[in-house]
């Protein structure tokens, strides 16, 4: 645990270890997308089993962990991607403020179809 005593290694830790949660909500969103396919049965089958304490601690934890994971990234990428526009350097808070917003934008159109259904 040499990695708690200072701030920027336990960050870059924590990160590595969302990347187990990133690959659990693929999983279950496959496992969702199984169960809808499967009929009105499995699906609530499968929203049963995701009403259980341990899910919803699980998911709970793992979306701490998905936005830990993606403002982290997002803060990586102006360090790691250098844009240039009309000869001149983007700077890094411009490209985070744009992949903020695309990904409010994103999440609102997610969101407006998912209400209109």
């Amino acid at each position: 645990f040499w990695w708690v005593h200072k701030r920027s290694y336990f960050l870059f830790v924590m990160r590595e270890l969302s990347s187990i949660f990133v690959a659990w909500f693929v999983v279950y969103l496959l496992m969702f997308v199984a169960a809808v396919a499967g009929g009105q049965q499995r699906y609530d089958e499968f929203l049963d089993r995701a009403a259980s304490p341990l899910l919803l601690v699980v998911n709970a934890v793992g979306l701490a962990f998905l936005v830990l994971h993606t403002v982290t990234w997002f803060a990586l990428t102006p360090k790691a991607m250098v844009l240039r526009l009309g000869g001149r350097r983007v700077p890094g808070t411009a490209i985070l403020a744009a992949q903020y917003v695309a990904l409010a934008v994103v999440s609102a159109f997610i969101y407006w179809v998912v209400v209109k259904a």
